[in-house]
Parts: C-alpha cells; structure tokens; sequence
C-alpha cells in the first residue's frame, strides 16, 4: 500500500497549502464538499475549523486512487498509470540535473508514440515504448523533458527559451492567496471597505502579458469578494481592489485600490443552490423524466478506453489540460462491414475569454483557461441524473500534483446514449396509386461529456456520435458571470466617469461586463487514412443569358483545393457561402467522388479586438474560424505551449504562416467557435446554459444513406408503462 500512503501525504501537504487560504474556488479538488462541493456551506470562519473538515473529508477520500493502483495500459494512447507516474518521478529524482534542487512540476502526461505507430498497432501486439512528457519549472526555467518509461531514463530535455510559462499549480494559486492574505497593507485596505475576514474569498487570476514590466518573473492577479450571506460570492465584489503576486519570490509586487466609494453588492437572492423548502418558481411542475433502458445502454467500453457503440469505435481518454480527448474514431461502413478511419485525434486546444473593460481591474482579464488553468484540472465529479442520465458510464482522470505524485478525479468524463425525440429520417406520403407510405426512424445518439469549472464559468464539453456518421461538437456555457461593482442601481442613475459602463447593469450595484468566449479545437482528421486535402466548395452566383430562361440568375458549386496553410485560412461570411471539406483524393465513391467529411459551422462570432492589442497578440488563433496545417505532432495547443504570459510567439498563427503545404498531406484542421455576451438580468445570480457548436458531416463518404435499412421502433420493443393519470 506503499501507493495509498504516499497519497494520503500528497492530501495532507494539500491541506496545510491551503489553511492560509481561506475560501478560493478557482481550481477544485475532486474532495466534495470542499469549495463547491457537494455539501451544504463549504465557508469556514477559522483555520481550526478548516483543518478539521478537511481532516474528516479525508478519512474518506485519501484511498479514493486504490482502485487504479493495479492499472496497466492496453493501448498505445492509454493515458500514464499511477504506477508509471510514480516510475516517473523516481527516474527524475536521480536525473542529474534535479538531483539537489527538485523541481515543481505542472505536467506530467503521456508522450503518444509516433502516428505511424499508432495505426500500424493491432490489439494484442506490444504496446509501443511508454514515454511521458513532462514540462517542470526550475530555477525560474522551463523545462521540457521526455522520459522514456522502458529505459528508465530521459531521453530528451530542453530549456525553453521563448515566452510563456507552464499551466499553473495548485501551489502556485495557494501561494498567491497565501501571500495576499499576509500582506499588512491588503489587511488594512480590507478592514477599510467593511469586510469581515471570516466572509473574505479570494481567488487567484491570471495576468496575460501587458509589456516588459511583468517579464521575467511569473506573475498572479488576486482579486477578492465578500461570501456574507450568500454561497455565491462571485456576486458580491470588493470592486478595484487587485493585488499582484511574485509567486516564486511570494511577495507582493503592488496593490491597486481604484475602487473606494463603490459599494460591497448585497447577497440578497443571490444563492443559486436548491432549498427543499424555499419558494419555487411560478411555473406548473415537470414530473421526472428519464430514457428507459430495459436492456440496459448498447455501448461497450473495453479496456477502460474504447468505446463500442452501433457503428462507430473510438479511443477516449481524461487529460489535464485538454479535458476530454477522441482519438482514433472510425465508423463501419453500412454497405462492406468495413472500419473505416475518420479521425485520428479531437480536442479542444484553447479557450479565450476577453472581457471588455479597460480599467486597472479589469484590462488583464483575458484568460487562456485551456494553457493556464486546464480544462481536465478544473473540471469536477459530474452530478448523476444532472449531469448525465441513467445508464451513463463514469470515467476517471488521473492527474499529477506539482510534486509529482498522482491523484485522481473521480466520474469527470461520462458516456451516456441520448433521445430527446428528434429524427434521424422520414417520408409520409400517398402515392398516385392510392398506396401510402409513413416511414420514420428515431435519432438516438452516443454522447461523451465533461464538465469543467474553470473559476466562475462551468464548460460542459459535448461529443456526440450519430448512427448516419455525423459526430456534433458542443459547448454549452454555464455557472456566474464575473461582474463589476458599481455605485449605479438603475439604468436612470448618473454614471461618473471613473464608474463607466461596460456592460449591462443586471442588479443593483452590479455590472455585468461584456465579453467573449472563443473555443478552438485541434481536429486530425485522417479521412480514409493520412492523405487528405483541404477543399473550399464555394456558392457563386451566375446569371442566365439573354432568352436563356424566365430565371434571372442561379447558384453553382465551385471546388479550390488548398495548396498551401495560407489558401486555407478561412473567415466566415454570411454572404460569401461555401463548404469546407475534408477528403481523401485516393478514395473514390462509385460514382468518382473523394470521400470527405465537411465542417458544418453554426451561429459563430468572431474576435473583434484589433490585432496588435495584446490579448489578440497571444490568442491570434482566433483571427480566423479555420485553419489547416499540416500533421505535428509538436502542435497541438493553439496558444501555445507555454501560454501563461506568453507574447503569442508560438501560435496557431505563427505557425501558420510558414505556408506549408497541404495537399495531399497529412492534415489537422482547427476550428474556433466564438460567443459575443452581452450579459443581461437572466445571467443573475446564475446563468442558464447558452450552446454553441458545430458539425462533423459525411460527404461523399458513404455509397447512400447508411442508416436507409435501420429497423423502426415499435411499441412491442419497449417495456409497458401505466400513465399515473387520465387526461
């Protein structure tokens, strides 16, 4: 149980990194009840009260990795066991340059073998060398190693010599809190603007890149609330106060305090948690409501990792900064029986959050939630029968503290199959013969889910696998929204300059402030294989000739394959229509066309920041919604591999610029979704969900409908209910 006891440790050095803290939400522990957790008030008004509820929660929870200690990898993408982590650390630990000054580590994940690898493996051969990827920070220097597992020894270690730094620790934001929180002059200044300490809540934020003041040391905002009377104390801001942190020197670079005269928001109707005897809505009550499953879910997950469901198969997989990874999807073909490849990986590669206020408090507030804080991180036990329906399959992520050892975050991916009532085809109709016809079929759908709640926003990440081949990318946009303290308390109100708009006042004394959030994902797509080519299948409008027709013009199809990165730089435009496809050039339909599968996007915004303000500098991805690079297995983060205060030097964008080419080739396409909020009165004091998404088609993929010969349902297939009433 050497595993168990290191772990335990691992909680307990947790807990005391945390005392000094007081409550913070911006980077959960998988422990409910401890901020934002499951139990009912997660505040505490002493240290010594702190200690003993995360000394009870842990008598339960520090065991909690015992059932992955026995894990062992079955295929080549599996990510790293507890057992390899530990085998890790070890190898490091006697590695010459970290011998007498241990570094922190902030990842510490699998390094995949090469693609070709990858697909050359069959279930049952060897698994290819184990390797793990780490990024650790030393000496104020970032360090890039690769640790291969068999050998027992790196096998490669670089210093970067760029910008940016690593994801953040959990250490790295306690410190922060911890520093703040010791700081005589913040004491003061919370004494000043009538806050208790027992109700103080702060959290760390991170700082973009602004000029060469912050360079060379890495830099954290903290900015503080007030949780009295209210568990949501994103709502009640001690507005202008930010302090900025060293955290390797923990000491505190400076203290703004722009914000005396504005008051403290009230908590009135603020708590978003169900109260069993509180006032509900003025609305008729909804009876439960649940997807019977007589025979029980009809996907298989074997291994741990592969999912099985009617025709497709695929690889899915926690990760620390990506959150949920797909991996080596293929769907069977209706027709041959064949397993044919779609896509070789997807993920969400970043997430850009601007807010749109320039003060002192604000301007810095333009996160990289993906490269800063991580999307697997930050995301928490999912809610069952919330969160995900009966039936649904619960997956672990197994992570790595800035020590090094593992922990475990329990159920954050979930599995689960879907009908809402959609449609997956039909015809009604009767013919000139006199025979009718009334053909329908039921859409059921597999869907991979998770969660992350990165500080006051909660992404619920959404992969949705459809029988006719189409695979729906979703986000869908929850949790607070991070307001602005005003002295205004009605739209009628005088505003000063100091206490200018931006955004929408949505209580009394808070502002709702615009902004954005723009998501990119990496998407290798491998369309029958690697040799793919990038098509833009543009609507042109033609018009007819003298006497040709009564028509006066029409539309055609006009195909450009991509020679080049810059040919496939595409902005979206309403009155510029086109398709965008992905297709296999060797791969012919019977009747000539290359298989393909297009990106359909749907409502999309795009950034509107100018190009050289810094924000847009470091998130220039978002420049356009598509972009094709060729296959690297080095590219993976649109932002960067190092993204926390990064200048935008290692982008999306600039990789782009090579012009590459890419016909022809091994191909990975991106694809930005975007969200303009204009925040309003319904966003208070939590927000209902706002979606956005896009589409994986079929094009020319198949000979025909592939789900043309899906048997109906008929009543005598599903179990005999009795209504509980009469209408």
């Amino acid at each position: 149980m050497e595993t168990a006891t290191f772990l335990r440790f691992s909680f307990l050095l947790f807990i005391v990194l945390f005392l000094f803290a007081q409550p913070w939400y911006w980077y959960p522990l998988s422990i409910p009840g401890f901020l934002g957790g499951s139990q009912s008030s997660p505040w505490f008004t002493s240290k010594d009260q702190l200690l003993q509820k995360l000394l009870s929660i842990l008598e339960t929870q520090v065991n909690i990795s015992e059932e992955h200690v026995t894990d062992v990898p079955h295929h080549p993408l599996d990510p790293l066991t507890i057992q390899e982590i530990n085998k890790v650390r070890s190898i490091l630990s006697s590695y010459a340059p970290f011998v007498n000054s241990y570094p922190t580590y902030h990842t510490l994940s699998l390094d995949e073998p090469n693609k070709s690898q990858v697909l050359a493996w069959k279930k049952g051969d060897p698994l290819p060398p184990r390797k793990a990827f780490v990024i650790a920070l030393l000496n104020d220097q970032s360090h890039v190693l690769s640790v291969d597992l068999d050998w027992g020894q790196v096998t490669s270690h670089a210093i970067n010599s760029g910008s940016g730094y690593p994801l953040l620790t959990s250490d790295d934001m306690s410190t922060a809190i911890q520093v703040t929180l010791s700081n005589v002059e913040f004491d003061e200044t919370i004494r000043e603007r009538g806050v208790s300490f027992s109700d103080l809540a702060c959290i760390p934020l991170s700082t973009g890149w602004y000029g060469p003041n912050e360079e060379g040391r890495r830099i954290i905002k903290v900015q503080c609330f007030s949780s009295e009377g209210t568990s949501n104390f994103y709502m009640r801001p001690i507005e202008g106060l930010t302090v900025t942190v060293d955290v390797d020197k923990k000491e505190v670079v400076k203290i703004s305090n722009k914000g005396r005269g504005i008051p403290v928001p009230k908590g009135t109707n603020t708590d978003y948690r169900y109260q069993p005897d509180g006032k509900a809505p003025e609305m008729e009550p909804l009876n439960p409501i649940s997807m019977e499953q007589p025979n029980g879910p009809s996907f298989k997950i074997e291994d741990g990792h592969i999912v099985r469901w009617a025709n497709w198969v695929f690889h899915l997989k926690a990760d620390a900064r990506a959150g949920l990874v797909i991996s080596r999807a293929m769907v069977r073909d209706s027709e041959t029986g064949e397993l044919r490849s779609v896509m070789y990986r997807g993920f969400p590669s970043e997430l850009f959050v601007p807010y749109m206020d320039p003060d002192e408090a604000w301007y810095f507030k333009s996160y990289l939630d993906a490269g800063e804080f991580g999307l697997g991180l930050t995301a928490m036990s999912l809610v069952p029968l919330n969160d995900c329906p009966r039936h649904a399959y619960y997956m672990d992520g197994i992570f790595v503290a800035s020590d090094g050892k593992p922990f475990v975050q329990q159920k954050i991916i979930c599995v689960f199959e879907k009908y809402a009532g959609d449609i997956s085809w039909r015809h009604s109709e009767i013919s000139p013969f006199g025979s009718a016809a009334r053909e329908a079929r039921p859409k059921v759908t597999l869907v991979t889910r998770l969660a992350a709640t990165v500080g006051n926003y909660d992404y619920v990440f959404d992969w949705e696998f459809q029988t006719d081949g189409l695979i729906h990318i979703k986000v869908a946009l929850s949790g607070m929204l991070m307001v602005k303290g005003t002295t205004q308390q009605n739209m009628d109100d005088e505003v000063s300059n100091k206490d200018k708009m931006t955004g929408p006042l949505v209580s009394e004394n808070v502002i709702g402030v615009i902004h954005d959030h723009y998501i990119t994902y990496h998407l290798d797509m491998d369309i029958d294989g690697t040799n793919n080519s990038f098509v833009k299948v543009s609507l042109v409008k033609l018009e007819t000739l003298p006497g040709e027709s009564p028509r006066k013009s029409y539309l055609k199809a006009e195909r450009h394959v991509a020679k080049t990165e810059k040919d496939a730089q595409i902005k979206l435009k309403l009155y510029d229509p086109a398709e965008f496809h992905v297709i296999n050039p060797s791969r012919l339909s019977r009747l000539g066309n290359p298989a393909g599968y297009k990106i359909v996007p749907s409502g999309n915004d795009a950034s509107l920041l100018d190009h050289n303000d810094p924000p847009q500098l470091r998130s220039a991805f978002t420049n356009n919604q598509i972009w094709v690079t060729p296959y690297n297995r080095t590219e993976l983060w649109a932002g960067g591999l190092l993204a926390y205060q990064s200048k935008g030097d290692d982008t999306l964008a600039v990789w782009s610029e090579r012009n590459r080419p890419i016909e022809e080739k091994d191909i990975t396409l991106w694809y930005t979704l975007g969200i303009h909020h204009i925040p309003c009165q319904e966003d208070y004091p939590i927000m209902p969900t706002v979606t956005a998404g896009f589409d994986l088609k079929p094009v020319n993929f198949f000979e025909r409908n592939p789900i043309l010969r899906a048997a109906p349902i008929l009543e005598k297939d599903l179990p005999v209910c009795q209504p509980t009433a009469s209408f």
